[in-house]
């Protein structure tokens, strides 16, 4: 048995996380550079994307504290549990060095204590997923060490393709440094983001947000058509920022195209979209994301 921590991150609602045993470690938001919130904790997601929307903000974001993560690890190092720490890509934020930062704080007076923090890869959506199959192999029994080693050797595989409305979060994030020019000469187009290997790139531009989001799902296919991957092998899950009516709906039109169920159509899974990703995508972002199943990846 060990103890799962993530930060916040994975888009788990908190509450969903507390019913599964998972500890959030809270990021960040400012709306004005100045006043910092505790994503989940200090501001609810209606109340920051209320803002964004009405008040036509333009929040950032901050990674977790040394002091919160060890806050977070000391319970379980006490307690003698061992712990996975789930990070975001190192690509969008420090809060990976800050959790190794902390572990390494603590074993200099707990020497014995056995604390993993994973560079997931991963953002939002796949993120979740990630954390889910880390959850799924703590409560299947799997040992603290091979859920290690699966969780490593799966990252790779992990993918988001997503659109979004409005491009002004994009270039004023500077998540997009490569191809802000040509994002910004293309006003009035919908892109589609794609993130892999913990990195994301620009799939294509549309007019229209109806043919944007049927690209998203063309290119979900396309990725297992082209890589030969059994799609049956692979958790996915539709992840949205605002509208939880157009992500049901969605979900219906994905589900019809890759013929199978998504992962929230079989079991509990709340997310949503949150504050890392949204300060960079806007409230509009919807898309798709991919991960292995732990039960059938070979690691």
């Amino acid at each position: 048995m060990f103890k799962l921590i993530s930060d916040t991150s994975c888009d788990w609602i908190k509450e969903y996380a507390e019913e599964h045993n998972v500890t959030l470690v809270p990021l960040y938001t400012t709306f004005d550079g100045q006043t910092y919130y505790k994503e989940q904790f200090e501001i609810s997601y209606d109340e920051f994307y209320r803002k964004m929307t009405d008040e036509n903000a333009f929040p950032k974001s901050s990674l977790p504290s040394i002091q919160d993560y060890v806050d977070a690890f000391m319970p379980s190092v006490e307690a003698g549990v061992p712990i996975i720490c789930c990070c975001i890509t190192t690509y969008f934020s420090g809060s990976y060095n800050s959790a190794c930062t902390a572990r390494d704080m603590i074993i200099e007076d707990y020497p014995d204590a056995k604390i993993t923090v994973i560079n997931s890869l991963q953002n939002s959506a796949s993120m979740s997923l990630f954390v889910y199959e880390a959850m799924c192999m703590r409560d299947a029994g799997y040992s603290y060490e091979d859920t290690v080693k699966k969780l490593e050797a799966m990252r790779p595989f992990g993918r988001i393709i997503f659109t979004t409305e409005s491009l002004d979060y994009l270039t004023k994030g500077g998540r997009l440094v490569k191809t802000a020019t040509m994002i910004t000469s293309k006003l009035n187009l919908r892109p589609i983001i794609i993130m892999k290997g913990g990195e994301i790139g620009v799939g294509g531009f549309f007019r229209t947000r109806k043919k944007a989001k049927a690209k998203v799902i063309e290119l979900l296919c396309k990725h297992f058509q082209e890589s030969g991957l059994n799609i049956n092998d692979y958790d996915i899950t539709v992840g949205y920022c605002t509208n939880p009516e157009e992500a049901s709906e969605y979900r219906k039109e994905v589900e019809e195209a890759i013929s199978t169920k998504l992962l929230e159509s079989g079991v509990e899974f709340k997310t949503r979209i949150g504050v890392v990703t949204s300060c960079h995508t806007g409230p509009t972002a919807l898309g798709v994301a991919l991960m292995p199943k732990f039960d059938r990846f070979e690691a």
